[in-house]
Formats: C-alpha cells, sequence, structure tokens
C-alpha cells in the first residue's frame, strides 16, 4: 500500500483493489475489485470517503476520546446500558462539524461524478463499509447505515457523516464486542455509488450457494419490487428462484407475497414506502432469462474470490438492465469443515401453530416472547422464542439469546435470517401470521428439520444424531438413494451415494400440488357447474319423472356436490395465484419438484418413479373426490400402470409427463430417468411408454430409460418379457412379498407372516435378478427390505444385484456392510461366520464403519436372525456413526 494512496480521503472505484479493505472497508474493497477485474459484470461507478478520512475527522473534532469515555462501563447484556451510550456517542457524531477540507474533496468527488453520467444532480446510494465487515467468517450484516436517493453535493456530505456515526449504532456496539472485535480497530469508508432506479423495477439478494445446506451447485436468488433495503431487512416476503450451476436454468421458483417496496420519495431525497398492486403480487419480479443471467454473473463472481459469495443486484426500470451492486464472502457454509452432518428429528409431532420457511435443519424450543417494538426489547429472557414481524440489525442484542426466531415476513436473505445462520440458532421466516398466530408466553416447539418450517404448541421431544461422511470404500454393488421430499434433497445429496434408485413423487403431489390433476382439466367446468350447471342438472332431474323421495335425494347429492366443488375452488384459486391455465401449476410445481431431486444427485442416475397413488389417496386430494371410484382393496386396484393408460386418467398421466419432460429438455437434467408402478403385464407396460413418447419422453432418446417396479409376482415369472419393454427392473420387496405370501401387511390378522426372508421370496428375488442379468437389464432393489435385514442384503450381493436404493438414515451403515459382504465373497468367506478380528482386518475399512460391520453380522456368527425375534432395522444393529443425543 502506497502512502500515497493511504493518505487519500477520495479513491475511485476503479483505483480500488480487494487488498485495500484497510482503506476502504469490505464493501468499498469488494466493488473496486469487481469494477477492475470483471469487466463482464456490471457495477455502478462511484467512489469511497476513505478510512483515513474518518480518522481525521475524528481526530480534528476529538471524538475518539469522547468515545473511549462513553464506553468505559458498556455492558451490552444490559440493553438499556447499550442504547444510552449508542445513543451518545451518535448525537456527538452527528453534531460535530466535519473539516471543510474534507467536506471539500466530498462535494468535488460527486461533482466529478455528475460529468461523468451528464446529470447535474445525479441520485446516489451512500453506503457505510467497514474494514471490518464482509470478512469470510463474520458478515457484519446491517451494523451500519445506508442512505438511498441522496443527491446534491451538500446533501452527500451529510449523508457520510451519517455514515461515521453509524459504526456505533448499537447493534454494531454489540456485535463487535460479541466478537471480540475492538471498537477502535475498526473504522469507517463511505461507498458512494450511482444509484440503480431499481425504485421503477425490482432489486434483491443472490447467494452462490444454498444458503441452508451449503449445496454448491445452486445459485440462491430472491427479489422484491423496488429498493433492496425490504429485502435485506425482511420486510417482504420475496420470490425465490434456484438456478443450477451445471445446466445454468432455473430448476425451482416460488412466488413471494412482495405486498410492499420502498421507492424514491416524490420530492426531495430519500424513500418511501408503497403498497404493491395485486396484479404485480401475482407475478414474478424477473424473468427465468433474467434469474439465469444474475446466476451467471454469482458464478463468475465466485470463481474471482474463490469463495461462495452473497450478491445484492438491481434492475433498473428506466433502462431494463442488471446490476451488481455489492458482493461479499458468504459467512456461515464457506467456513465449514468437517465430514459430519447432524440430523435433528421430531420422535412425535405436535398440534401446528404456524409454518414458514426453514432457516437451518435444527430443532430449538421455548417460551414464545412476542415482541413487535425493538422499544420492548428489555423484556426479552434468554432462552425465549422471539417471535415479531421482522427483525433488523439492532435486534441483534437480544437474537443472540433467543433458543430460537420467528417472523412473519422476510425471504432466505434477510437479516434475521442471515444472523440466525451465523449464531446458529434455529429460525422460521415468512410465517406471514406467526405474531398474531403464536400465543405469548406458550411453550413452543420451531422445527427446522425436514425443510420446511413449522412451529408445534408445546415442548415436544427430539433426538439429535450425527452421522460421519468421510470417504467411504467403493463397492460394486451400487448404493443409492431413496428420496422425496426436493427441500430435503440438497442436504441428503451430500451423503455418500450413487444417485437415487427410487425418486417418489407423492410427497411433490401432496404437499407442492395438493390438487387433483383431473380438477385442474376441469377447472373451467367446474366453475360453470358452480355457476349454473348444477341447476341444470336438477331441470334433468326433474325431467326424468323421479319419485319425489328420490328426486330430493338426487338433488341434495347435486347440491353438495356443489358445495364441494365451490370449496375446491376457492382452495385451488388460493393455490394457483398468477396461473391461467391451471395445468401449468401442475407441471411447474411438479417439474421444480423433480428437479431439485435431479439436482442434488446429479450427474448420478435419479430415477423417479411415476405417480403410485391408490384411489383413496387421489380421492383426498383438492377437487378429487368425485373423480376416484370406490373400491374395496385399492392396494390391488386401479393403479400403476392400468391407471395411466385408461381413457379416464390419460389426460391427467400426461401432466406427469409434461413435467418429466421439462426437467429433462428445459432444465437439462438429462441424469433424471423414470419408473412405471404396478405394471402388471408386458403389454401394459408398451402402452405406457408409447404414451410417455406422446408426451415428450421416448424412450432411448438422449439416454432415456425406463424401469419398472418388480413388484407382482407376474414380474418375475415373466421377467423375460418385461426385460424386452423396460432397460431395467427395481425390485419392490414390501408388495412383492404381500402378493407372493398372499396376505395384507396392514392386517393384523396376518401381518406376523410378513418376511421378506420367506423362502418363497427370496427364490422370486434370484429368478428376476438371474433373468435381468441374463438379459443385460439393470436390477435393483428400492424396497426395505436390505435396510431391515442384514441377511438380505448379503442375499441380493451374493446373487449380483447392481444396486441397492435405501432410505438415508441407513446408506452410511450397510454401504460399509456390503463393502465388508463383497470382500468376503471375493475371499470365499462367509461374512456371517468371519470373527471379529477376521471383520477389523478387512482393507479399507476404517471405524466406526469396523464396528458398525461387527454389529451387523452378529458377532462371530452367535446371533442369528429368527422370525420369532421383533423386525429390528439395520439400523438400530448398528453404532452411531458419532455421538447421538437424545432430548
Amino acid at each position: 500500500m502506497s502512502i500515497q494512496k493511504g493518505k487519500k480521503f477520495i479513491l475511485w472505484f476503479k483505483d480500488i483493489r480487494k487488498k485495500d479493505v484497510p482503506l476502504v472497508g469490505g464493501k468499498g474493497a469488494s466493488l473496486g475489485e469487481m469494477m477492475a477485474n470483471l469487466p463482464g459484470i456490471p457495477v455502478p461507478n462511484g467512489f469511497a470517503v476513505t478510512t483515513h478520512a474518518y480518522r481525521y475527522f475524528l481526530e480534528t473534532t476529538e471524538l475518539d476520546s469522547y468515545v473511549r469515555e462513553v464506553l468505559s462501563d458498556l455492558d451490552t447484556h444490559d440493553v438499556k446500558n447499550l442504547q444510552i451510550r449508542g445513543r451518545k456517542i451518535r448525537n456527538a457524531f452527528e453534531k460535530a462539524k466535519m473539516p471543510e477540507d474534507l467536506a471539500s474533496e466530498i462535494r468535488s468527488a460527486y461533482e466529478q461524478l455528475c460529468k461523468l453520467v451528464g446529470v447535474k444532480h445525479v441520485d446516489t446510494a451512500i453506503r457505510s463499509s467497514a474494514t471490518a465487515e464482509d470478512l469470510a467468517d463474520a458478515s457484519f450484516a446491517g451494523q451500519q447505515e445506508s442512505f438511498l436517493n441522496i443527491h446534491g453535493a451538500d446533501n452527500v456530505v451529510t449523508a457520510v457523516q451519517e455514515c461515521f456515526a453509524s459504526l456505533f449504532t448499537d447493534r454494531a456496539i454489540s456485535y463487535r464486542e460479541e466478537r471480540n472485535f475492538s471498537h477502535f480497530d475498526v473504522y469507517l469508508s463511505a461507498a458512494v455509488q450511482l444509484m440503480v432506479r431499481s425504485d421503477k423495477a425490482s432489486s434483491g439478494v443472490m447467494f452462490s450457494i444454498d444458503t441452508e445446506t451449503g449445496f454448491r451447485n445452486v445459485v440462491f436468488i430472491n427479489g422484491s419490487y423496488g429498493l433492496g433495503e425490504y429485502v435485506v431487512q425482511g420486510t417482504v416476503n420475496p420470490d425465490n428462484f434456484f438456478v443450477f450451476k451445471p445446466t445454468g436454468k432455473v430448476i425451482d421458483k416460488k412466488l413471494g407475497l412482495k405486498d410492499r417496496k420502498l421507492v424514491y420519495a416524490p420530492t426531495g431525497t430519500g424513500t418511501v414506502d408503497r403498497n404493491v398492486l395485486e396484479k404485480d403480487r401475482n407475478r414474478f419480479v424477473i424473468t427465468d432469462r433474467e434469474a439465469e443471467k444474475l446466476a451467471k454473473w454469482a458464478v463468475t463472481i465466485e470463481k474471482h474470490y474463490n469463495v461462495p459469495m452473497d450478491i445484492e443486484w438491481a434492475k433498473d426500470g428506466k433502462t431494463g438492465k442488471l446490476y451488481i451492486v455489492q458482493a461479499r464472502p458468504e459467512t456461515v457454509h464457506a467456513v465449514k469443515k468437517g465430514t459430519e452432518l447432524i440430523r435433528y428429528r421430531l420422535k412425535k409431532k405436535g398440534k401446528k401453530l404456524v409454518g414458514g420457511e426453514a432457516i437451518g435443519s435444527k430443532i430449538g424450543q421455548g417460551r414464545a416472547n412476542v415482541i413487535q417494538s425493538v422499544k420492548d426489547m428489555h423484556k426479552f429472557k434468554k432462552g425465549e422464542v422471539l417471535v415479531t414481524r421482522s427483525t433488523n440489525p439492532d435486534w441483534e442484542p437480544i437474537m443472540k439469546k433467543a433458543a430460537a426466531i420467528v417472523t412473519d415476513t422476510g425471504g432466505r436473505t434477510c437479516h434475521a435470517a442471515i444472523v440466525s445462520r451465523e449464531l446458529g440458532v434455529t429460525c422460521i421466516i415468512g410465517t406471514e401470521t406467526g405474531s398474531e398466530a403464536i400465543p405469548n408466553k406458550r411453550d413452543i416447539t420451531v422445527d427446522c428439520s425436514e425443510g420446511i418450517g413449522v412451529v408445534y404448541d408445546g415442548l415436544l421431544d427430539y433426538e439429535i444424531e450425527s452421522t460421519v461422511v468421510e470417504k467411504l470404500p467403493k463397492t460394486k454393488t451400487a448404493i443409492m438413494m431413496n428420496a422425496a421430499i426436493p427441500e430435503m434433497a440438497f442436504l441428503q445429496g451430500q451423503l455418500p451415494h450413487d444417485g437415487v434408485g427410487l425418486a417418489r413423487v407423492e410427497f411433490i403431489i401432496n404437499s407442492h400440488i395438493q390438487i387433483h390433476p383431473q380438477a385442474l382439466l376441469d377447472y373451467r367446468k367446474l366453475r360453470k357447474f358452480v355457476k349454473d350447471g348444477y341447476k341444470k342438472e336438477i331441470q334433468r332431474l326433474k325431467k326424468e319423472g323421479l319419485d319425489k323421495d328420490v328426486f330430493e335425494e338426487e338433488k341434495k347429492a347435486v347440491l353438495e356436490k356443489r358445495e364441494y366443488y365451490q370449496d375446491a375452488l376457492g382452495q385451488i384459486d388460493g393455490l394457483t395465484k398468477g396461473y391461467d391455465d391451471k395445468t401449468q401449476f401442475f407441471i411447474d410445481k411438479l417439474a421444480y419438484g423433480i428437479a431439485r431431486l435431479g439436482a442434488a444427485f446429479y450427474p448420478e442416475d435419479v430415477i423417479v418413479r411415476l405417480s403410485d397413488f391408490k384411489t383413496n389417496e387421489y380421492a383426498n386430494l383438492i377437487g378429487g373426490k368425485y373423480y376416484e371410484p370406490h373400491e374395496s382393496n385399492p392396494m390391488i386396484g386401479y393403479r400403476g400402470a392400468s391407471r395411466y393408460y385408461s381413457e379416464e386418467f390419460q389426460d391427467a398421466f400426461s401432466l406427469e409427463c409434461k413435467a418429466l419432460a421439462v426437467v429433462r429438455n428445459r432444465m437439462r437434467l438429462k441424469n433424471v430417468l423414470a419408473m412405471v408402478p404396478f405394471c402388471r403385464t408386458p403389454d401394459e407396460g408398451r402402452k405406457v411408454i408409447k404414451l410417455m413418447a406422446k408426451n415428450g419422453l421416448k424412450q432411448g432418446k438422449d439416454g432415456f430409460q425406463i424401469y419398472v417396479m418388480c413388484e407382482i409376482p407376474s414380474n418375475v415369472i415373466l421377467a423375460d418379457e418385461f426385460a424386452d419393454v423396460f432397460d431395467g427392473f427395481s425390485i419392490g420387496s414390501n408388495d412383492l412379498t404381500q402378493l407372493t405370501l398372499g396376505l395384507d401387511r396392514d392386517s393384523e390378522l396376518v401381518s406376523h407372516l410378513f418376511d421378506e426372508r420367506d423362502n418363497a421370496v427370496k427364490k422370486m428375488l434370484a429368478q428376476v435378478i438371474k433373468v435381468a442379468r441374463k438379459k443385460k437389464v439393470k436390477i435393483g432393489i428400492c424396497g426395505q427390505a436390505p435396510s431391515d435385514w442384514p441377511s438380505i442384503a448379503a442375499f441380493l450381493v451374493e446373487n449380483g444385484i447392481n444396486s441397492m436404493s435405501l432410505n438415508p438414515d441407513t446408506i452410511v451403515k450397510t454401504r460399509a456392510f456390503v463393502y465388508a459382504t463383497e470382500w468376503a465373497l471375493r475371499h470365499k468367506k462367509n461374512i456371517f461366520t468371519m470373527t471379529e478380528k477376521q471383520i477389523r482386518a478387512i482393507p479399507g475399512l476404517k471405524e466406526p464403519m469396523k464396528t458398525t460391520v461387527v454389529s451387523v453380522s452378529w458377532k462371530n456368527g452367535k446371533k442369528r436372525e429368527s422370525r420369532k425375534t421383533s423386525r429390528t432395522p439395520l439400523s438400530e444393529f448398528v453404532i452411531s456413526m458419532g455421538k447421538q443425543e437424545k432430548l
């Protein structure tokens, strides 16, 4: 650093580099770095009032000694003590007179900026930039003030002085104390930057990493109308986008409420709050193409800095152009190290009070303290759950004491979310009604463990499991995973895996869509029926000359049907806001859910089982009641393949196919494959494959494969014929066992006979594996058997199965057992008769894997599985892969 540069009051962005943090703070250094070294990234021009200028201001006004005196008896745990001292210092800063030589240079730089853009009084943003800010391990998010829509040289000087004062906001003082930063080793610079007219368009924040799981293959973007402060502060629930880095395509998006926006004040400087029109709330603030452009820039910035980045963007409403206005290191996952995944799990769920967006994956609990104003912070006690509309940096002194945090508004990049991650505090944002729905002083449990935030009444029991995910030995048998919840996929994808052998879509349809596809196809018809169609139906009944009692009964049924559909249509309208074509809602939501599963395990295969609801389950979807027949045994009724090609359902099935086609073709996730469940005959398979091709899913094109579930005895008996139709088999051991033994596993009268280890079932397994290998098609298993019974896992390996797809909680443990079993087979040994010493000597096995294999192989063969024993799953035989704490 040259003496000359270090003594300047003003530095232009073009002359600043990332090493200049001591001169211009983290924010200013990053802006200069991007302008100089990333010419493809549009960054608005400007200059920095340096830290040398700040120190000069302190010295000439003698504020330095005054600040030391005021903070001499500081107690940040006493909120009132903190507030009094912070206010004294800020008042002193604002009353002090800016040295004229410094003020003159600021005015001169502003006037030069005006000349550069050809505007007499150009609008600027004055942003505080501290030397201990935007660091890799501490964000200092929002600790100091920023001022928007500032124009006129004198106004700029005033705003810079207010920025200097904001180094001593209550939250900044508290934050530095908490992280052991000296108040007198941190200096402030003010970045003066051209404003982007996002007040006439939109703005937001993006991360080059998934903020909740640390999954690095996506860019997460959110945005709202107006200036970006409302997104950062959590004042609004913004739109969300996920862009997959390897393909550069949007793979998921969610519409936010966006009911308010911050815009330019009609006169003078500053900003005002405005409501957003209903029609604008129901559309996304940027297009998919714009989101993909932003993501491309995020990847470029991340590559340059070589760390995940937290980036602010803005769209100019006058020109339609996008800009990057800030970039800093992401401060949570960027510094995480180690090979351990921590999993929280509720033992039992309770009464749901409210739901929202989960921040992190923990569970927190305590007594709710509903606080709506920062003035009431002194009422908050350590260990309580903070419930409020939104937080800003002023709330941080109590956030660090909270057992959990719940807010009404905000997105995953808002203040509450960022600080909660840094503090490791469980947090749910965007509940909309949390501060009203949660009774004050009520004991509550805040659950983020399943990717969706839920607040439950009461203090519920939960447990914490730790899983070591260091590199495991490779097995010849592919160890795949069963997956269903898109919100969990980015976390589960970090477990050691060989792809997904069973991706269930039922959760997506049940939770994300919730509506029967036929009700969406018939939306306009149903509207017409509810409006006046039911009257015509009653008129038709009158003309039939029915007996009075029969007529009244039929009329009652029509009116009940109308009432049912009236309620259903109200729910459909609420869920499908922004969609004129209601069927597109089904396609989009299903595609987004599948895409998150596909992206999480990319480039490994993700085999998506097409919907396998039974009639009673379909009937429970919104609008589904009158579309589904009543069956006495839905388990072996109208399900799977025979439903797909039926005249009544094939249009609905087409929506499913179109969603899958979007994932493969538009989103370019070619690793996503399909699987047909409950296919009774090879001819049924051909009919389904033909229908899929008609809807953009041609078998063999671009590597697209179609598997079949092997879960019916006919699949085994005619395995050679099924192998000519499909690209592979996946054994569903639950249904195959049930149908082979001719029993209902849900019946208490015969459930004791349900056993995958029965010789009849094992013969079925061996036979279909033999045929598949002979026909050279893939064969795997996605049922519960190998997770529950080590002897079945060993049996499958011995017979040469290609893959096992397991639940996430058993995948690490089963991989170790399969590795040991394969080693034993190669050396002509039986894993169940090997001694503990022999097992521990297997090359490639490390602790705690050695202990795991010893446990599940029944130590020296002395333990044997028995039908008389309880169905103890594999996960209970193994020793925990790390510390397990039960609460």
